[in-house]
């Protein structure tokens, strides 16, 4: 079975709900508000509640937070690659959902924005395995260059799976354009598609991205309660959503993003493994919290209840 080698970074999330975001200067209050393990935690809860082993590639710190994010991880099963601390905490996020269940973001990055080619080369990759990148990681500067040095030196029997986040706007930075080339599987929703390329729609996203990207990239954008487009070689194929009452969008993309590698991992084809990430953030998306992720089995029970298969 392969694995997931997760090289983003878990945060700690304070999650809080209000019913609209106050004006600069203003103040609101929440109705409720809670710690949670949060950033790349959610994509690899998602992975490992649906099956799909889940190593965390990155640095976890010293102090309340850290241990915070150690005890999320192992009580997930999600073993933890890197086995010493940093001297510093891990960082936190401020998540801020408000009534139309969108959710803003401030964030202070810790321990986990370091890595050295020694943490990453404490867990082998193995063929058939899944690296996760994520495009935060490419803005830190402890971290960007050993990871992409790590990455490019990977067998190409590995599959590197990258995520841009909302603050890679372009092709165009040094390490973003040495990265495309080795680039196996992109996903990313339509904002981030849409900034990262110029492109006025998805359609034309996905084109400009297959430029950038090798042949026989794996493309997957989603596109909200729409579901998602995939798109490889000359097939591109919309997969619809499901019909739910959003109540917070927190972590949705991120539970598409590891449910949607499980299933590759487990041999579906990109389109079942599509519908199974989009079913499951569909789920997600009624639940409060960061790592909403449902396991397998409800995921199965969605798509049984609206396919009757």
């Amino acid at each position: 079975m392969p694995k997931m080698l997760y090289t983003g970074q878990v945060i700690i999330d304070l999650v809080m709900a209000v019913d609209q975001l106050p004006q600069a200067g203003g103040d609101a209050l929440a109705q409720s508000a809670s710690f949670e393990a949060g950033g790349g935690f959610n994509v690899m809860a998602a992975a490992q509640r649906n099956g799909l082993p889940v190593v965390y590639l990155g640095r976890h710190g010293t102090g309340r937070f850290g241990d915070l994010a150690r005890a999320a991880m192992l009580a997930e099963g999600i073993h933890i690659g890197i086995a010493h601390p940093a001297e510093r905490d891990t960082g936190i996020c401020v998540a801020i959902t408000d009534a139309s269940a969108e959710r803003s973001f401030v964030s202070y990055i810790g321990a986990e924005g370091e890595v050295t080619a020694q943490d990453l080369a404490s867990v082998p990759a193995e063929a058939g395995d899944y690296v996760c990148v994520s495009g935060y990681s490419l803005l830190h500067v402890g971290k960007a260059q050993a990871l992409v040095d790590w990455v490019l030196d990977l067998p190409s029997d590995i599959n590197v799976v990258f995520d841009p986040g909302p603050l890679v706007d372009s092709p165009d930075a040094p390490l973003m354009n040495v990265l495309l080339p080795r680039i196996n599987l992109w996903t990313s929703n339509s904002v981030e598609a849409l900034r990262f390329t110029g492109a006025s729609d998805i359609g034309e996203a996905l084109a400009r991205l297959a430029g950038h990207l090798p042949a026989k990239v794996l493309m997957v954008v989603r596109d909200g309660s729409q579901g998602c487009w995939i798109s490889q070689g000359s097939e591109r194929r919309h997969v619809p959503g499901f019909k739910v009452e959003a109540v917070d969008s927190n972590g949705a993309g991120d539970a598409h993003a590891g449910v949607f590698v499980a299933g590759l991992a487990h041999g579906l084809s990109a389109f079942d493994a599509a519908r199974r990430a989009n079913a499951a953030a569909a789920l997600a998306v009624t639940r409060w919290g960061p790592a909403t992720s449902p396991g397998a089995a409800e995921v199965d029970e969605l798509i049984r209840k609206t396919f009757g298969a």
